[in-house]
């Protein structure tokens, strides 16, 4: 009796994989890092904590917390793990991963083309770690993620918005936010139609300098004056 109920504890500790992940995980474009932190995730969420920390990651793995970090940004950048917020009875914010993302290009039709169609998205994360000089927090990187999916933002002009910010002196993703969303409401959809735009702003930008000159005023970027208010 004794030794049923210790096998049927080892039972009980099982943990269930899906049998194609094992056999798809490179053509989705993931290495075998990036597996076991996927896997050691879904353990952590099957024992009740559904956001384990770097630290506690790499102490089930055979690298530092440091390169647990990397590996997870790299996941959330390929859209294989998001960060949830939920609101709790007591309004406290509880944060989770989840791996829906993984299990939806896992299962979904269209898995074998997910690695073309995605190839032209990802140079944008290294980009904008580029230009703030440092790596994207896991929510920097779920902002793009929505930007992309949710909102539906071509990269190119997500790109070309990341350029303005920088052009303006105002690199953070709360104004790049409002100029892509100021784009969308006047229904500029193409790089060439931001240009355009931005010619036009310029243009009458030198009519009102030429026209007020009794009173000097603060000097406005050259490219887009999207917002009255600075941030």
């Amino acid at each position: 009796m004794a030794k049923y109920q210790s096998f049927e504890e080892i039972i009980n500790q099982q943990m269930m994989i899906p049998k194609q992940l094992l056999l798809q995980y490179r053509q989705l474009g993931m290495d075998e890092q990036e597996l076991a932190v996927l896997l050691q995730i879904h353990r952590f969420y099957l024992d009740g904590n559904p956001f384990p920390t770097p630290e506690q990651l790499a102490e089930y793995l055979s690298f530092s917390s440091q390169d647990c970090s990397k590996v997870l940004r790299k996941l959330m950048q390929k859209q294989f793990v998001t960060i949830e917020q939920k609101h709790s009875e007591q309004l406290v914010i509880n944060e989770s991963y989840s791996l829906e993302p993984l299990w939806e290009k896992l299962f979904a039709e269209r898995t074998i083309s997910y690695s073309d169609d995605k190839k032209h998205t990802e140079n944008l994360f290294p980009l904008f770690e580029q230009e703030f000089g440092r790596p994207l927090s896991p929510f920097e990187i779920e902002n793009i993620n929505i930007w992309l999916d949710q909102e539906e933002q071509a990269p190119s002009l997500i790109k070309a918005a990341l350029r303005e910010a920088v052009l303006m002196g105002k690199l953070n993703f709360k104004y790049i936010d409002r100029i892509l969303r100021e784009w969308k409401r006047k229904g500029i959809q193409t790089v060439d139609q931001a240009r355009q735009h931005g010619k036009q702003f310029r243009q009458g930008q030198v009519k009102n300098s030429s026209s007020t000159k009794t009173k000097p005023k603060r000097d406005v970027s050259l490219y887009y004056n999207w917002l009255e208010e600075d941030l």
